[in-house]
């Protein structure tokens, strides 16, 4: 092989898993690392997701690193813009300009097993690295469905995740097709400015008021002047929130309440009683995320709107047709039909130690140890990988657990010493999927009678946590080295030291059950 440039950690996505692993790292002391971005700047999902009206439904002050704390957020809930920002802003001040690589899409990384390291092609040429930290997150790449006909509309075309900035929709009779997070967004935003807007929708969505409100001018000096009022309002914002998991996670029936509650939103702008039946969910409120607004119910009572409670099943020309049969005449159409998430396309890109791809590994569900490594990918973590997702807080909490998990795997290498690797253990990573989804079985999540984009392909819940971020936390403290084996070239090895497939031969008979055992109970520890 010809030689290629060669860094210690590799860093893929520069949204706030990767940022936030650069930063890291640094705190760390690793300077030699690359932070590899596809696009041309840095903000992942919020660089990415420009539609109009475009925010986060999770507080200002807690949608924020807890070491970046920033007392500028002009409203309580951030608009894209703001929250982009903010990232160049983290870019800018923790110094991270140097490792960033534009316009390098990752196309294939393989583990080279003899040199215990990873090749990674990008686009913009190939280079090694001793650990890699995918930070693609499940939110990157858009799900736009198969529509048979859709090739046949002459009109515009696009995804919420890739809007069309010069298409001029004033006037215009424009489809849109679904009601998660981004559409109850983009339809009151849109809604003044077409000319008849008909909305698709397989299954309506809970939709509980948005407390959105400008942040005062005093409220921004106080934060300045006394940053320890802006940590008590994100401790604030992050206590309430894990105090709601339980309804959650274990009464799911204590959520009745929360229900009336988005029945009375909808019933002060939905007078029409057809209409309020179509837009009523017939499953428990939390089973897919509740979502915030106070104009979607408001811009859907309009006269230029259309609901179709029916998904879009076919396209002859300009025509639109849903499943019910129901058809409209439209000049463009816009999907807003989330990502993939429980397929992550990095996933057919990465090749592990016997030849498979991480996604022919998870061809039957995804899996990985505290949610980072999985088994015959040495050295290879992700950043929100399977089971880290919330339904109720703010991801960068997760985020930032998992930094931790990468620090302390990072420190245990540093303490091996000389060229090593860690590959989870297939039993450990067991043992934790299988805590997990056991726990997911009483969860709203699974229970809630509905269909959610939190599932895989098989029905199995391999996106949310089920639990508190303090668990989390916990559970991500620290690298257990018993539930890894350790990996070094066979000439770098220690006299009488076996590692490798070798290692597990040799202590599989005698010490497999009591590893298996062991690790079994250190994830119930974790998660008790």
């Amino acid at each position: 092989m010809s030689e290629h440039e060669h860094v210690r950690v590799a860093v893929v996505g520069s949204g706030f898993g990767g940022l936030g692993a650069a930063v890291r790292l640094r705190r760390e002391g690793i300077t030699d690392f690359v932070v590899l971005e596809r696009a041309g700047s840095v903000g992942g999902t919020w660089r990415d997701n420009s539609y109009p009206g475009c925010a986060c439904d999770v507080p200002s002050h807690l949608y924020s690193f807890s070491f970046a704390p920033n007392p500028e957020w002009p409203r309580t809930f951030s608009g894209q813009e703001h929250i982009r920002a903010y990232l160049e802003h983290v870019a800018d001040v923790f110094g991270l300009r140097p490792h960033l690589r534009f316009d390098s899409e990752v196309k294939r990384m393989a583990w080279d097993g003899d040199a215990l390291r990873w090749v990674i092609e990008t686009a913009s040429g190939t280079l090694t690295a001793d650990l890699v930290v995918s930070a693609t997150g499940p939110l990157s790449d858009p799900k736009v469905p198969d529509v048979p006909g859709l090739d046949t509309f002459p009109g515009k075309v696009f995804h919420s995740a890739r809007w069309d900035h010069e298409a001029d929709l004033r006037g215009k009779r424009v489809a849109m097709v679904g009601t998660g997070a981004s559409a109850i967004q983009i339809v009151p935003a849109l809604q003044p400015e077409v000319g008849r807007l008909t909305l698709f929708q397989r299954t309506p969505p809970w939709v509980m008021p948005r407390m959105d409100r400008a942040i005062s001018g005093a409220e921004r000096r106080l934060h300045r002047a006394l940053p320890l009022t802006a940590r008590l309002r994100r401790g604030l914002l992050w206590g309430i929130r894990e105090l709601q998991v339980q309804a959650f996670t274990k009464h799911p029936g204590e959520l009745g309440f929360v229900e009336r509650l988005a029945k009375q939103n909808m019933a002060r702008a939905i007078k029409d009683p057809a209409l309020r039946a179509k837009l009523t969910p017939d499953y428990r409120i939390g089973c897919k995320r509740i979502l915030l607004s106070s104009e979607y119910y408001p811009a859907l009572a309009r006269p230029n709107v259309d609901v179709v409670a029916s998904g879009l099943s076919e396209v002859r020309g300009s025509t639109v047709v849903a499943a019910d049969g129901t058809e409209a005449e439209v000049d463009a159409i816009v999907f807003g039909t989330g990502f993939h998430v429980t397929d992550m396309p990095i996933a057919e890109r990465v090749v592990g130690a016997d030849g498979r791809t991480l996604a022919e590994v998870w061809k039957g569900g995804m899996a990985a140890l505290r949610g980072a490594s999985a088994a015959g990918f040495p050295n290879w973590m992700t950043i929100i990988g399977p089971n880290t997702g919330l339904g109720n807080s703010s991801m960068i909490l997760m985020i930032e657990s998992q930094l931790n998990y990468l620090a302390d795997y990072v420190r245990q290498l540093e303490v091996l010493g000389g060229r090593v690797a860690l590959d989870a253990r297939p039993e450990a990573v067991n043992a934790w999927n299988l805590n997990v989804q056991e726990r997911m079985k009483r969860t709203v999540w699974n229970t809630g009678g509905c269909n959610s984009w939190y599932l895989d392909a098989s029905g199995r819940n391999t996106t949310i946590w089920p639990g508190t971020t303090s668990e989390f936390r916990r559970a991500t403290r620290r690298v257990d080295l018993a539930e890894y084996e350790v990996l070094r070239p066979s000439a770098d090895r220690p006299a009488g030291e076996v590692t490798g497939q070798a290692a597990g031969d040799a202590t599989g008979d005698a010490t497999g059950d009591a590893t298996g055992d062991a690790t079994g109970e250190a994830v119930r520890e974790a998660l008790a």
